[in-house]
């Protein structure tokens, strides 16, 4: 398979769950691929897994600056960029009264603030035509308890899909973005639930689903190779929703 043959993309947050599953995928399409994460041990265990010619940088999601040097690394080492994937996120399910001020920016900073300067610091790297995927959620249209400060970030992250569309469609830059249901990741690892409950949390997800169970990242990825590639050419500011039907349920 070529349907990404020599693309120039960068991977954000792609040391686990979708965003390594990605990489693997766009590597199985041909593309060079640059990841980042946050974590060494999770950075380290992803170029064991990838490989010695993908290139792993360290970047904090939440810090602007290192958003800048993530794309001067990316212009150094490829020119131009092709395709950027901006998969990095927090996951963070809290009762209302239990969020502080710096939980709710800490949150804002790596779902939201963080990833829209790295597109601006992108800018004058992204190639004519180039292709921006956003991975959203289906929180940005469903009420889910505890997820108001989550669900927020991911809906203004979603209307970034649309208005920078608009804006950047003349350099040649499509913005599109997927928006997954609950996924077997270990992002659902890192929601603070205790191992006690975690299975009885797993089946009431679950029993949200039409289709019965969690998502795989590869049927997530399925989706971003789709928004990535030249296939879909005439698809702006769009939004493909992957959840096994969960909002079907509103």
């Amino acid at each position: 398979m070529s349907r990404l043959q020599g693309k120039r993309t960068l991977i954000t947050g792609g040391t686990t769950g979708i965003g390594l599953e990605t990489a693997k995928q766009f590597l199985a399409e041909g593309a060079r691929v640059v990841i980042t994460g946050n974590n060494p041990d999770s950075i380290a265990r992803a170029r064991t897994e990838l490989g010695s010619d993908v290139l792993a940088v360290r970047a904090d999601s939440a810090d602007v600056a290192a958003q800048r040097q993530l794309a001067e690394t990316i212009k150094t080492h490829y020119g131009q960029l092709d395709i950027a994937f901006l998969n990095a996120g927090v996951s963070a399910w809290v009762p209302i009264e239990e969020w502080t001020e710096e939980m709710f920016d800490r949150s804002f900073d790596i779902n939201v603030k963080g990833p829209y300067f790295l597109i601006q610091a992108l800018l004058p790297v992204f190639a004519k035509p180039a292709s921006v995927v956003l991975n959203t959620s289906i929180n940005a249209h469903v009420g889910a308890a505890r997820s108001s400060v989550y669900a927020a970030t991911k809906a203004a992250f979603l209307s970034m899909s649309k208005t920078l569309s608009g804006e950047l469609l003349e350099r040649g830059i499509r913005v599109n973005a997927v928006s997954p249901g609950p996924v077997e990741t270990l992002l659902y690892d890192k929601l603070g639930i205790p191992d006690a409950y975690r299975e009885q949390v797993n089946k009431d997800i679950a029993a949200t689903i039409p289709f019965g169970r969690f998502g795989t990242p590869e049927e997530v990825t399925k989706a971003v190779l789709y928004l990535a590639s030249d296939e879909s050419r005439w698809t702006v500011g769009s939004e493909i929703i992957v959840d096994g039907g969960r909002t079907l349920n509103g």
